[in-house]
């Protein structure tokens, strides 16, 4: 009997030993997943196969082995929660999940209490803070990357707004607000967020009536961010109610990307998400990922396909199994204290006090985010924040029956593009627009024409189109009489911009104003903000009041304020003739008149018998060929070579002043005739005159508020003829309005002009309800319209551009200045300095000649000749006759012959 119980005993003894030393060479990690999910079961799979991989390295762990305990949630966060306190009870170090980041909010405050890190690739709210959450580690890249990679898909294709179908859970309302945000900073909205129940409480009927409230907004691009049977249930009862037509675009997140790569989908299903983008977490291609994928089917048999979660749940065990042995060879040990804070709960039924603090996880948790390995996902390693190193995406298009088709790549690093993100990293970082590319993308109803994105209302009504009912300036815009018609230029503009847009445009004219007095272009523009018109079409100037609530077509003509005055008739003046030159001008005229007569003369008087003779003869003569020069050839020829060519270039300078004042007297006496007190809006300021200004238009805001006139010199004028009215009785001085209406004025009323420059740059454009996609469409079609001269052709249709006879936009022409012809001059005057220094060297070299003796005597002889006397001679040779020199050189030389003759 006593050796029965010694040998029970003994061996009770001997399996405790054995388990706890089994327990102490485990190092057991914990997992919480739904595994009914199709994320879930790749999970598992993935998971298990890289305990097994880990368990076989017996150089990991000092010896020890990897022990997994699942638990399966089973889409309940309150399984989730009762699943993680019993990990902590059996002295786990590391916690894979949750699956949903709701759990993760939850399951995060008990992680860091015990300090158990907590590591997961699927809940990846971009709320969970490292701040906040410490020991919760995101495995896989943020949703926060994930919503920025579909900003720039739909800022790639140029749509504005979107509408946001997703669960109302943690993970669905914080990715979609991150979304928003990244919106905003490529320009774009969120316009409808249509809310679903998460799962698995969304039912069809939910569906249902979240589809219909998104089929009569404007928007037709949508972004579905759900988990997986809520999504393709959309995709579903969508293409039940037409909405998987051309006309739509849908961006389903990763979710879908991981339900086709891992199970195959119904020919219903199949047929339902044809056109959709999706997007798939990036891994690139390397051996350790090929040789994964070529173990899967075996570890897998056949059940269900590898994703992109699957390759992140296989390195997140390798994370932990490095970080653990790096805990170990560091002398750490794996043991648990009590929670003071959970003494109070000993004893008690729930024993609460069996949750121990795992002493090494800070330092466990630290060398988890020292991670820096390859794994079958790609290059792992943290950032400062906790992000994924260089977060990636693949952009995909669910062609064919439920294939994926790639067309191109997302990474933070250079956006969008064609060439997988790691052939990228060696060259410098480029997000240009210019630089941003995809492939061709097949889309709903097997269109490759991109679907412009938004649609009218679906409420079975056309554009209500306010029209305002000018009084005034009727060309631009006006009803025909008493038909409800409206026609003129900005109607005829507006018209052919529709016809440039790829889709009908269904709208009415509706009529504006009482068509006694021009209507107020402010009430027009707020009756849109009002909701009772769609939008406006006229002489609608795009002023910064307007831009606040409303958005404007692209300027389908320049504006901008001028001043307009009566003009009078300037009194003639008898000395009229003399305006086109100023004084100076005069004088140096008259002076190079004298100037080149006299070089004529000199260069002309040893040679030409016209420039001989008395000294009064020779004063007369050399006045008369100086002034006679103006009025064409002179009647005195020249002879001299020097002299024709000094007279060559007078006569064209001669012809360049005389074309010169001709031109300008003629703009003295017609055009320049006119003069006003007015110069500009400068000196409309500071004057207390009366101004007139168009009814309805925004000129009276502007002078009272911007320019600070008083009310009551405002006078308000209603039509052309008031205008012309006022001003030449004097009841205005002036009249500011926009160029256009001012230019059309001037063509039909005479006696008037604009003075000073536009104070105002604008234009006149269509007005739209704020953030409305029509107002880009028409922006794209006027520029069309003005590429292509239609614009310009209905211009000339409408509007007279001839101006009115003795009109001008200057109230005065400068008179001619000397500077405009000091090139002539200077030319001029070089050519009769040079004429006049060769003659005279010329004429040097025949005195030496003639007088020898005056410069070959001996050096007392020269002294003896006074300078005065060699000067006379020289100044009585040049004046001599060219004849009677030659005769005298002629008798010299025979003189010479016969005294060397005898």
């Amino acid at each position: 009997m006593n050796l029965n119980w010694f040998l029970l005993l003994f061996v009770c003894f001997i399996g405790q030993s054995s388990e706890e030393q089994r327990q102490v060479d485990e190092v057991k990690i914990g997992a919480i997943f739904s595994f009914g999910t199709t994320n879930g079961k790749v999970a598992r799979i993935a998971m298990e196969a890289a305990v097994q991989d880990v368990n076989s390295d017996t150089t990991l762990l000092d010896g020890r082995k990897l022990a997994l305990t699942l638990h399966d949630s089973n889409y309940s966060g309150f399984l989730g929660i009762i699943g993680a306190l019993q990990f902590m009870e059996t002295d786990t170090v590391a916690v894979i999940g949750p699956q949903s980041s709701v759990m993760a909010h939850a399951l995060s405050h008990l992680a860091n209490e015990l300090h158990v890190p907590l590591l997961s690739f699927t809940a990846l709210d971009p709320t969970l803070s490292p701040l906040q959450y410490p020991y919760f580690i995101q495995t896989a890249p943020s949703d926060l990357f994930l919503m920025t990679a579909v900003a720039d898909v739909i800022s790639y294709f140029q749509y504005r707004e979107v509408i946001a179908i997703f669960s109302d859970d943690d993970q669905g309302r914080n990715s979609i607000a991150a979304l928003g945000d990244k919106l905003v900073e490529k320009l774009c909205k969120i316009s409808f967020k249509a809310i679903l129940p998460p799962e698995p409480m969304s039912s069809r009927d939910l569906i249902v009536a979240e589809l219909l409230k998104v089929k009569s907004i404007e928007s037709r691009v949508i972004v579905l961010h759900t988990l997986s049977i809520t999504g393709l249930r959309v995709f579903e009862v969508a293409q039940e109610l037409g909405m998987m037509t051309s006309e739509y675009v849908w961006i389903a997140t990763s979710w879908l990307s991981s339900v086709l790569d891992s199970t195959s989908v119904s020919t219903k299903v199949a047929s339902s998400i044809q056109g959709a983008l999706t997007l798939r977490s990036h891994t690139p291609d390397s051996q350790k990922k090929r040789a994964f994928v070529s173990r899967w089917n075996k570890l897998s048999n056949g059940s269900i396909g590898l994703n992109a979660y699957g390759l992140y749940a296989y390195d997140t065990v390798w994370m932990i199994a490095y970080a653990v042995e790096e805990f170990l060879d560091h002398g750490g040990k794996i043991s648990y204290s009590n929670d003071s804070n959970l003494d109070s709960f000993a004893g008690e039924t729930m024993n609460l006090a069996a949750l121990s603090i795992f002493d090494g996880g800070k330092q466990l948790l630290s060398n988890i985010l020292k991670t820096n390995m390859t794994g079958v996902s790609g290059p792992i390693a943290f950032k400062p924040d906790r992000s994924m190193f260089r977060p990636s995406f693949d952009i995909l298009n669910v062609v064919g029956k439920g294939w994926l088709r790639q067309i191109g790549y997302w990474c933070n690093y250079s956006g969008l593009s064609v060439v997988p993100p790691e052939s990228l990293y060696a060259k410098p970082a480029n997000r240009s627009s210019s630089t941003q590319r995809l492939d061709q993308v097949i889309w709903p109803g097997q269109t490759k024409i991109r679907p412009r994105g938004w649609v009218f209302p679906d409420n079975g009504r056309p554009l209500r189109i306010g029209v305002p009912r000018r009084v005034g300036f009727r060309a631009f815009v006006s009803e025909k009489e008493g038909s409800g018609v409206v026609q003129g230029y900005c109607i005829d503009v507006f018209l052919a911009a529709l016809k440039c847009l790829s889709y009908p445009v269904p709208h009415q004219f509706i009529i504006f104003g009482d068509g006694h007095k021009n209507p107020s272009y402010t009430q027009l523009v707020n009756m849109i903000t009002a909701h009772e018109f769609d939008a406006a079409v006229g002489d609608i100037t795009i002023v910064t009041n307007r831009t606040k609530v409303l958005d404007f077509s692209q300027p389908y003509i320049e504006s901008g304020l001028v001043v307009v005055v009566h003009v009078k008739k300037m009194r003639s003046i008898a000395w009229a003739f003399l305006r086109p030159f100023t004084p100076l001008a005069w004088g140096v005229i008259a002076a190079f008149c004298l100037v080149v007569g006299t070089v004529v003369w000199i260069l002309e008087h040893k040679f030409n018998d016209e420039f001989r003779g008395p000294p009064k003869k020779q004063v007369v003569t050399i006045l008369w060929f100086s002034f006679s020069t103006i009025f064409g050839a002179p009647r005195e020829n020249t002879v001299s070579t020097l002299g024709r060519i000094v007279l060559l270039i007078w006569l064209f300078v001669i012809l360049i002043i005389t074309s010169s004042y001709t031109a300008s007297l003629t703009s003295f006496l017609t055009v320049q005739q006119l003069a006003s007190s007015i110069q500009g809006i400068e000196s409309l300021v500071t004057s207390n005159d009366a101004i007139g200004y168009q009814v309805g238009s925004f000129a009276e805001n502007y002078l009272f508020e911007e320019v600070n006139i008083a009310k009551s010199r405002l006078v308000p004028l209603g039509s052309p003829e008031e205008y012309a009215d006022a001003l030449e009785q004097g009841r205005v001085a002036a009249v500011v309005d926009e160029r256009p209406y001012v230019d059309q004025f001037l063509s039909t009323y005479c006696g008037f002009q604009k003075v000073g420059p536009e104070f105002t740059k604008s234009g006149w454009g269509f007005a739209f309800p704020r953030d409305s996609p029509l107002a880009i469409d028409m922006s794209t079609a006027i520029l069309q319209l003005s590429e292509n001269g239609e614009l310009e052709k209905i211009h000339k249709k409408w509007l007279n551009r001839k101006v009115c006879g003795g009109q001008s936009s200057e109230a005065d022409s400068e008179q001619l200045q000397l500077k405009s012809f000091w090139g002539l001059f200077l030319i001029c005057g070089v050519t009769c300095c040079f004429a006049l220094l060769v003659y005279f060297c010329f004429m040097l070299r025949q005195f030496k000649r003639h007088f020898p003796e005056s410069t070959q005597c001996s050096t007392s002889t020269r002294t003896r000749i006074s300078h005065s006397i060699r000067l006379r001679k020289f100044l009585s040779f040049v004046d001599e006759k060219a004849e009677i020199s030659a005769n005298r050189l002629k008798r010299k030389r025979m003189e010479m012959e016969n005294l060397s003759t005898s």
